[in-house]
């Protein structure tokens, strides 16, 4: 009986030998491995986020064994997780700093933004130079009369230290570790937005994606904050939104989701609000 037995098992290990290999790679005859649900852990820009959120629910309707789960932390939370590998990957509203370069991580740029400075609909200024803007986040200009705005103190708002869009803002408009003793400082884009909204006498900024009427963007050397004007050049407080992964942690599915980002389709979204970088 056992002879009997061997014979067979070697019968069926020759026929499965011989089974022509598909293009996937799967033996003819054998059922494919059963595709497998993942979750890509995203955590970061609070600037960034609300691009994420856009291309997560457009990707996972497409592929619903997808979950991306996106949470919005700040830029350098964001670097940190995608450093220590608690996300899979971080997103930042700024580049790497030298001293971030050596983490061992792949950055890719998916969007360019325009930072908007914003005040109350009502406030009746409509354009600050860049001059100006710097004049009012270092405390040299403190009435918006001295802008050609009503007679009132400026309420100077802010994002917190750490933050992408508040590095990005400070370094282009020229006044780093400057801004003015008491500003008030917010953690997230919609706190910033919510503060300028409830005061008619503050000023903030916020990225052009989380743009709301709540809030009015003042034009910036008379050139008004839209992505047409980031393309051509003409409106100068913009900067890059980043997402990047660790290069010994990125998942094929983490993979495969940055490639589709960075695909017509992906960038396609990326046009709605903010400015594509293919």
């Amino acid at each position: 009986m056992k002879k009997y037995i061997a014979a067979a098992l070697a019968l069926a290990f020759l026929v499965f030998a011989a089974a022509p290999v598909l293009a996937n790679g799967e033996k003819e005859g054998t059922a494919a491995a059963p595709a497998q649900a993942y979750t890509i852990e995203v955590s970061g820009s609070t600037s960034v986020y609300p691009l994420m959120e856009k291309l997560a629910a457009a990707y996972t309707a497409a592929n619903p064994l997808i979950t991306i789960n996106a949470n919005g932390t700040g830029s350098s939370d964001g670097i940190k997780a995608a450093n220590e590998r608690t996300s899979e990957l971080g997103m930042s509203s700024r580049n790497l700093k030298p001293a971030e370069k050596g983490y061992g991580m792949t950055e890719v740029i998916i969007a360019v933004d325009a930072i908007a400075a914003v005040v109350h609909p009502s406030n009746p200024v409509a354009n600050l130079t860049l001059e100006q803007i710097k004049g009012i986040y270092t405390g040299a200009i403190t009435d918006w009369s001295q802008v050609g705005g009503k007679a009132g103190p400026i309420a100077v708002v802010s994002r917190e230290p750490g933050s992408g869009t508040r590095g990005a803002f400070e370094e282009i408009v020229g006044f780093q570790d400057k801004l003015v003793l008491g500003a008030a400082e917010f953690d997230g884009t919609g706190g910033v937005r919510a503060s300028v909204a409830g005061n008619p006498n503050a000023i903030g900024y916020i990225s052009l994606g989380s743009m709301t009427a709540e809030v009015k963007a003042v034009k910036v050397e008379g050139v008004e904050a839209t992505a047409a004007n980031v393309v051509n050049g003409s409106f100068k407080i913009a900067r890059p939104f980043v997402v990047m992964y660790h290069n010994d942690k990125i998942s094929p599915q983490g993979k495969a989701f940055l490639d589709w980002a960075m695909s017509a389709e992906g960038q396609a979204i990326v046009k709605t609000s903010w400015v594509p970088v293919k």
